[in-house]
Order: structure tokens, then sequence, then C-alpha cells
């Protein structure tokens, strides 16, 4: 069964935005992560006042924005040298759509020379692959709320990202050829606890491996478990993607542990497969003694 390909809008790493013709599997992940701890320093509330949701951080100089885009798994920044483009207000709908995403914004001089950036634009920052990715130019500054919404959704890749139609394209704009899927019911009792384990594993892989989270429960991810060959009898259960040669391997779990998911991963790094070796036994014909 081949992996469908598709022609997809995406962004380029640090770069504007453009035409990417990603090979897209339709598999992959986001998992709603907590908010990020409020950043101290010169970090300051928006005029929408303290101590509320409604508008991004305003930061005020170079350590405030450093400080706000590390302790976030995903932060958008929109750094604008003109407050008064249509843009701005855009941005600002943002915050409320997207409660699990950390925005700022700045028109602080140094803090834009310091991301180098010379025109309007609106940058992606992202702790998994350590990746910003950049829209910028004429094309941000008249940008469409629809729009906008579009790249948050697709790029917004995360330690762990659960899959669904749009994080499956994202997870093709990255530099990671390696993809991770735990393909598990999140309505199982053990999901919870399950979950919180392949957090911790993924933290040993981060920059090699993208994490992905696969609910079996729901329907539109029937043609994900169908392509890695796995029976619903076999789940929960891992499979391991790389991109660039399509090649994977899958491992049918009672339960999920560092232990285990560090094993599979090491072995498939090191060119191990396990579904070659469950294929080449169960064409072995038994003997009787």
């Amino acid at each position: 069964m081949g992996i469908p390909k598709y022609r997809v809008q995406g962004w380029s790493r640090r770069g504007t935005m453009e035409a990417s013709c990603s090979r897209c599997l339709l598999l992959l992940f986001l998992l709603t992560c907590e908010l990020a701890p409020e950043v101290a320093g010169e970090v300051e509330e928006s005029s929408d006042g303290p101590g509320t949701a409604q508008g991004p951080i305003w930061l005020t100089d170079v350590p405030a924005a450093e400080e706000f885009i590390s302790a976030a798994e995903v932060a958008i920044v929109g750094f604008f040298q003109d407050l008064e483009i249509p843009v701005v207000s855009v941005f600002h709908s943002m915050v409320q759509k997207f409660q699990d995403v950390s925005f700022g914004i700045s028109n602080n001089s140094e803090v834009l020379a310091h991301y180098n950036i010379t025109r309007n634009s609106i940058s992606l920052f992202r702790l998994v692959d350590n990746e910003q990715l950049k829209l910028e130019g004429e094309e941000v500054e008249n940008m469409e709320a629809a729009k906008l919404s579009i790249f948050i959704e697709t790029n917004s890749l995360r330690l762990v990202t659960e899959y669904n139609t749009k994080t499956g394209f994202g997870l093709f704009n990255t530099m990671i050829e390696i993809h991770l899927l735990l393909v598990i019911s999140k309505a199982s009792p053990e999901y919870a606890e399950n979950m919180n384990r392949y957090r911790k594993a993924a933290r040993l892989f981060q920059g090699k491996i993208l994490f992905v989270l696969v609910d079996s429960g729901m329907k539109e991810n029937e043609k994900v478990i169908s392509f890695f060959k796995l029976k619903k009898s076999q789940l929960p259960a891992l499979a391991i993607y790389r991109t660039f040669d399509d090649q994977w391997d899958t491992l049918p779990i009672t339960e999920v542990t560092v232990e285990h998911v560090k094993n599979f991963c090491d072995g498939f790094l090191e060119g191990k497969l396990l579904r070659e070796n469950r294929t080449s036994e169960e064409k072995t014909p038994k003997v009787e003694l």
C-alpha cells in the first residue's frame, strides 16, 4: 500500500510563506499541553489589562522575548514595525481561539533586530525541533484570520502531538524525519498513565524523533491503523515511520513504558525491524516433535 502524497500550502523554515510540496503521509499528532508559566521580568500584559487572557504578552526587550519563547512548547510572536496594519487585530483575535498556545507581541527595535526581523512578520517557535517558522512581508500584513489559523493549527507541533488532518501535514514541515506513533484509545482506563510515560520517553528523543498520539477510538484514524497493518486486537501499539524511505515498524504492547519505547526507537535507529522478525516466524513451518 503506497503512502498518500499531497501537494499542500506550507511555510518555509525561517522564511516566507511558500508552496512546500512536502510528501505527506496520513498520520500523526497534537496533544494539548499546559500553558507555559507566566514569564517574569520585563514581560508585560497587553493593553487588555493585567491578569486577563484577552491579548498577547508584550515583549519589551530581548531577555523578555527569549525567556517567553523558551518557556513554551509552541510560541507565536507578532513582530510588528507598524501596529496599525490590519493583521495586528487579526493576531489579537487568535489568542482566544488558541488558548493552549503562548502569544507574544513586540515592536521594540532591539527585539526585532535580535530575531532578524526587517519587515512586519509573525513567527511560530517550536521547542520540539527548535524551529522558527515565519510569515512576513506584504502577504502577512493583509492576512485573513482563516489563513493565520491554518498556519497555527498545521505547525503547532509539540513534545507529543495528537494526530489530526492538519497536524498530519505539519509533521512534514520539519527536519526530523522519523515519527513514532502511539496508537491507543483515549477512552481506555490506562490512557492517562500511558501518556505520562510516553511524554517522558519523548524527552529522550527530542530533536531526533517526533512523537505522535493517534486515538484508535476515532473512526477517521482507521486508515492510519490499517497502513501499519495493525489489527484492533493488537492495540495499543507503537508504530515508527521514516519519511525519506518509507521504512516502518510496529510493536504491539500491553502498556507504555519508557523502557519499551526507548528500546523500540533505539532498535529502529540501529536498523533492526521487529516486523520482519515476526513475519519470518509466521512463515516458518511448525514441526511437531
